[in-house]
């Protein structure tokens, strides 16, 4: 009986280099042309696979694993380069960001920068795009917008609109998720709303290149996944009902690991804890799109904390460390059987 061979039952070389460590013109690496010759040269190197920190977007602190949406892509990675070749972009608009800084990433300046430039990207898109590219577009949206896309858009517009506040200090009928109020951000911000489909789209575009391209030069992507979403995230504000929270948004415990030889006082994440019985009453389902979604993406994925399904430390909030927490059940096998019975 011959095995099939896959990245992982076969000894290989690799490289671990997170997305935004990429060289590149445009103050941070990119998933475009830089991006695509480096799984080039990777095989020319005879390097098989390309590890990276986990790529949604990130908020305060610019950390990969505390980010707005496990679902959604990180705008700042967006190939500048490959959307002036699309004509979404002119090369004089793209000037400012070639000043940035090459040897670190200065997200205070690039941020604004480039979200301008999306922006502009976005609202181009329309009569500058090819038919078979919005028609991709069209499906993207029709596929993703019920699941993660449109809670999204609108948890991303509604952080702006609060000064970029945690969405617990919105106001209150948006905390609640309001069925009117956000009717009426529907209706008053719906080119917003479009605009970041439209630039969520350009990220799985141009990944979908880059995975093409790393798959002809027979290189295997290997992502990271975070056991834990982050508290301030489209994905709790939009799914309160599978997280342990309370009616104003706040968790009474969170996540983190206890006392070890690496920490006297354990390590306090703070990131919400499950509620794994209202997972398992729902089949895993949360968990399973997760994954599915991850997999589109990567042809491999770490889940950060892998230990937390068999048991979890749970700490209380406002604890000042980690000390006090204590170990609680995990979901177990159950939740494996869920994915290998919808995912094989």
């Amino acid at each position: 009986m011959t095995m099939t061979r896959t990245p992982l039952n076969t000894r290989q070389a690799g490289v671990c280099l997170h997305i935004a460590s990429l060289p590149g013109p445009y103050g941070i690496g990119e998933i475009g042309a830089e991006a695509r010759a480096f799984v080039d040269k990777m095989r020319d190197m005879q390097l098989g696979v390309w590890q990276f920190l986990p790529t949604g977007p990130t908020a305060y602190g610019d950390s990969p694993y505390q980010s707005l949406s496990t679902f959604a892509g990180n705008e700042m990675l967006i190939g500048i380069g490959d959307l002036i070749e699309m004509g979404l972009l002119l090369e004089q608009e793209v000037e400012a960001l070639a000043t940035l800084p090459t040897q670190f990433v200065d997200y205070g300046a690039l941020i604004p920068l480039k979200n301008g430039l999306l922006n502009t990207a976005a609202q181009r898109f329309p009569f500058k795009a090819s038919d078979e590219i919005q028609a991709q577009c069209a499906a993207f949206i029709a596929e993703n917008d019920a699941g993660w896309l449109h809670d999204y858009a609108v948890f991303r517009i509604l952080k702006t609109r609060h000064g970029e506040r945690p969405w617990r200090e919105w106001q209150s009928e948006y905390v609640q998720r309001d069925e009117k109020a956000l009717q009426e951000i529907n209706k008053s911000a719906a080119e917003q709303v479009r605009a970041i489909k439209i630039i969520q789209f350009l990220f799985h575009y141009q990944w979908q290149q880059l995975r093409d391209a790393a798959q002809a030069s027979g290189v295997s992507l290997f992502g990271d996944m975070p056991i834990y979403i982050a508290l301030d995230s489209s994905d709790a504000w939009a799914n309160r009902d599978i997280l342990c929270l309370g009616e104003d948004g706040e968790p009474d415990h969170v996540a983190g690991v206890p006392p070890d030889y690496f920490s006297e006082d354990g390590q306090l994440w703070g990131n919400p804890l499950y509620d794994w019985d209202a997972h398992a009453a729902d089949g895993y389902q949360w968990w399973i799109d997760r994954l599915r979604a991850s997999t589109k993406l990567t042809d491999i994925v770490r889940i950060d904390h892998f230990r937390g399904f068999e048991a979890y430390w749970s700490v209380p909030a406002g604890a000042d460390t980690a000390r006090v927490g204590t170990w609680e059940p995990g979901p177990g096998d159950a939740i494996f059987d869920a994915m290998k019975g919808s995912l094989g």
